[in-house]
């Protein structure tokens, strides 16, 4: 059994004056995030929260929150972290799903989600009312068994229902390792959190601040103004961002250009355009491109600087204790040529939540396979091609197809559906729905308003194109890198009609 100490009661011993959080006018040290924390959690164990209790939290990034996080780890209990933009019956699913116990929430959803949990057995609380609760002596978890689950977090599948991913203290460990390895590690870092907690890319900022006793600059949402604020005064030197996220923040800072204490915007959530990466060498910005996932407990691969612009595109080399190949039909592959992305390395997740068949699929002998598809060259760089077969990324957030074609086709005037990106210049891609009706006509926006009340927002086509036939293969199997080939040319109103 491998255990180590309790991060954030390590870290209080250990640098109890450092700043841990500091959020606008608010400041916590590590010791204060420790000691409210440990008040929380004697609270929710007085109320029947239990070591191996799965806890739903659904909140924005907060004091709070990141106090409530460690509380539950103090427990022993596993957190389930769900994303703010999920409908109702999302939230509903992946709560029966995790049979959470409870949820916690920010005191303004409590009312809207009642209804959600009508039929739950769970309860629901406020953490401003959580924190009025009665206090009792509780079991301090003081040593964290490393192969225990610790987080889960849903990410969407391809088949349809999303899949809760486990995360466990040594994924969070490891993967905390590889990142200093890899970016270096020093006394005045400071970490600027604009991503959501609820994600991976979030809450691995907090979890390394507490591993490494550094400073985390927390921020409700993204905002580029406050970003590059606070990076010009805060003394901020990390900050982790998606090509969209970046181009903003460039876009804002004008003919400034950072102070030399800033060090790594780490890139996510797809490559950075040149005219971008070359703007942020002009500006003396150092940009590492990652690929990551949320099995693989944020990033497993990154790209340095320095390579950047030497391989356009290339997401980089897997970090010091990960290990990437390539294979096809479970056999590795030469440099150059294509084929599935898996992974290893104690920064994986040990599989999916209360989902055996999922977990079987995935990893093999060892190995997560990815879904996506991309290529190693000749010096081991890592270029990803395709994003989880038929991934969307908007904004940064993973769509996929799969999961709005189950919706669509829950409508009753819906005969068969299909899914596909967009170029979009603002979010980088956008869903499009191609659908095929039955005898019963429907208009657009009555497709828009009935996925709008299922999918979060970002999931909803931004278009919906009404054909006559799906691209399908011998298998019966929809081909949806045809679909884009059904977009009306410009000044046509004719649907797509399917010869093949």
């Amino acid at each position: 059994m491998n255990l180590v100490p309790n991060f954030l009661l390590k870290r209080a011993s250990l640098t109890p004056n450092r700043i841990a959080i500091e959020m606008d006018q608010q400041k916590l040290t590590f010791a204060q995030l420790n000691q409210r924390s440990l008040d929380i959690a004697s609270k929710l164990y007085a109320n029947g929260v239990r070591a191996g209790d799965a806890i739903s939290v659904f909140m924005k990034n907060s004091m709070e929150m990141a106090i409530l996080l460690f509380a539950l780890k103090h427990i022993g209990a596993i957190t389930v972290l769900h994303n703010l933009r999920l409908t109702p019956n999302e939230l509903a699913f992946q709560l029966k799903n995790s049979r959470s116990k409870l949820l916690v929430t920010d005191a303004e959803k409590v009312n809207p989600l009642l209804k959600v949990l009508v039929e739950e057995e769970g309860g629901i609380i406020s953490m401003d009312a959580l924190s009025q609760w009665e206090a009792g002596p509780f079991p301090l978890v003081e040593e964290f068994q490393l192969d225990l689950v610790d987080t889960i977090m849903y990410t969407s599948g391809t088949t349809g229902h999303p899949k809760g991913v486990k995360q466990t203290y040594g994924n969070h460990f490891w993967s905390a390792s590889g990142s200093a390895l890899n970016l270096g590690l020093y006394e005045k870092d400071a970490w600027l959190a604009t991503v959501p907690l609820f994600h991976i890319s979030g809450l691995s900022i907090l979890m390394r601040g507490v591993i490494y006793g550094m400073r985390v600059v927390l921020h409700e949402k993204f905002d580029a103004e406050k970003v590059n604020e606070d990076i010009m005064s805060k003394g901020v030197t990390i900050v982790s961002v998606v090509s969209t996220m970046l181009q903003q923040l460039l876009d804002e800072l004008g003919e400034k250009t950072y102070p030399g204490t800033f060090r790594c915007m780490l890139a996510g959530g797809g490559p950075i355009p040149l005219p971008v990466l070359k703007e942020c060498e002009k500006k003396g910005i150092p940009v590492f491109q990652t690929y990551g996932m949320t099995e693989t407990c944020s990033q497993i691969v990154t790209l340095s600087p320095e390579a950047a612009l030497l391989k356009i595109g290339s997401a980089g080399k897997a970090l010091f204790s990960c290990q990437v190949k390539i294979v096809d039909e479970n056999k590795e592959v030469p440099a150059g040529q294509a084929g599935e992305i898996v992974v290893k390395g104690p920064n994986v997740t040990p599989g999916y939540f209360h989902n055996e068949e999922a977990t079987t699929r995935a990893i093999k002998d060892g190995w997560l396979h990815t879904g996506d598809i991309g290529y190693l060259d000749e010096d081991g760089f890592l270029y990803v091609l395709d994003r989880r077969n038929d991934l969307i990324i908007s904004g940064g957030e993973n769509v996929y197809p799969a999961e709005i074609e189950a919706v669509l086709l829950e409508h009753p005037s819906i005969g068969d559906a299909g899914v596909a990106p967009m170029e979009d210049d603002r979010w980088g891609q956008v869903p499009v729905a191609f659908v095929v009706l039955k005898n019963l006509d429907v208009s657009e926006d009555e497709i828009v308003d009935f996925a709008s009340q299922r999918l979060a927002r970002y999931k909803v086509p931004k278009k919906i194109l009404k054909v006559t036939e799906l691209p399908r293969n011998a298998a019966n199997k929809l081909v949806r890198r045809r679909l884009m080939e059904y977009m009306p040319k410009p000044g046509s109103t004719r649907s797509h009609d399917h010869e093949d």
